[in-house]
Order: structure tokens, then C-alpha cells, then sequence
């Protein structure tokens, strides 16, 4: 249903440096990027490089929280961004677990951005 989806952020370096970092076990990397004024707006891909995921900078102060998962290939990987997000100090807010209010096989965690939005790795199934 979706093709691709962009956020705006306070600071897009600092906000490229924090997707990286979190969820490269995903594979997330920068696929491309063209200058905005004193900034630039980034395209992040996983392993196909078709740029799905943007940020770029906000306009004004954000007041709404957003958010977004990203699908991990199994539980293996999903653990592999919380420790990652653990090593970098990015806030946890909830570790790695089976939810089965949402489904049963549904594994994930739950981290908070530098926006203050609620990211998701998750996989679903055994």
C-alpha cells in the first residue's frame, strides 16, 4: 500500500547518524541525497537501495509523535537493534518481547528518536 514515507526533523545529520546507527542490523543505509539550503534532505534504503525512507529538516517545532516500524528478518536481528540502540545510548522504551496483544508471533522493541517519535524494529512470527 505504501510506497515510501519522509519525517521532518530538527537536525538531519544528527537524526542520519541515529537511524544508522539503530537499525543497521536492518541493513538501513543512505541511498541518496541533495542539498536543502543549509542542510540536505537524505533517502535511507535497506538492502534493494530504493530510498523508502526521508528525512529532511522541519519547518517549525513538532508537536505530534509519530510512529513508524521498520520489519526485521527474524527475532535475531530485532535484538540486534536494541543492543545496537543500547551501545549508542538511545533512549529504550520498551526491550525486545513477544506482544501478543497485537498478534501472536508479533517481536519487538521500541526506541525513542531524537524527534521524540516511537521506532520500531519488529518481526512477526516464531
Amino acid at each position: 500500500m505504501m510506497d515510501h514515507i519522509g519525517i521532518q526533523v530538527a537536525d538531519v545529520q544528527a537524526s542520519l547518524d541515529f537511524y544508522l546507527r539503530a537499525f543497521a542490523p536492518l541493513g538501513i543505509g543512505e541511498a541518496m541525497r541533495f542539498p536543502d539550503g543549509d542542510t540536505f534532505v537524505v533517502g535511507l534504503s535497506g538492502p534493494d537501495d530504493i530510498p523508502v525512507f526521508w528525512l529532511s529538516r522541519a519547518a517549525a517545532v513538532e508537536t505530534r509523535e509519530l510512529h513508524l516500524a521498520f520489519r526485521a528478518p527474524d527475532r535475531q536481528t530485532v535484538d540486534a537493534v536494541h543492543n545496537a540502540a543500547r551501545e549508542a545510548g538511545i533512549e529504550v522504551l520498551h526491550a525486545p518481547r513477544e506482544w501478543p496483544e497485537y498478534h501472536p508471533g508479533y517481536y519487538a522493541v521500541f526506541l525513542r528518536d531524537l524527534d521524540g517519535h516511537n521506532v520500531e524494529a519488529v518481526h512477526y512470527g516464531g
